[in-house]
């Protein structure tokens, strides 16, 4: 399950803590991401996305900046949902990749 922003900050906690009591930490993310970098404290594996770092920084800007437009409720719900349709397809391909990813499943398998 993605989970870059905000989620990956408070899980990332977790992990560093995890990590100090010995266990060995695995951490999926796509090569594409906004917070999710290598770190000494776990192995990454990444997996290749069909989108670039600017395709989704760029959704996110659109994403953010329509949030706050004016407008009547209808047209601001209209982008709001089309900007939600529009990350949501980006960490649906996301999780088609990985799960396409025989090599990457393999290695979590064993």
């Amino acid at each position: 399950v993605p989970v870059d922003g905000s989620h990956w900050l408070s899980m990332r906690e977790v992990l560093d803590t995890l990590q100090q009591k010995g266990h060995e930490v695995v951490v999926v993310a796509p090569e594409v991401s906004l917070h999710i970098k290598p770190s000494k404290n776990f192995v990454m594996k990444m997996y290749p996305v069909p989108y670039t770092q600017e395709d989704m920084e760029k959704d996110f800007k659109v994403f953010f900046q329509v949030s706050f437009e004016e407008g009547s409720f209808f047209e601001r719900y209209l982008k709001v949902y089309r900007g939600m349709k529009r990350i949501t397809d980006l960490e649906f391909s996301s999780c088609e990749q990985l799960l396409q990813n025989k090599d990457l499943i393999r290695y979590l398998e064993e």
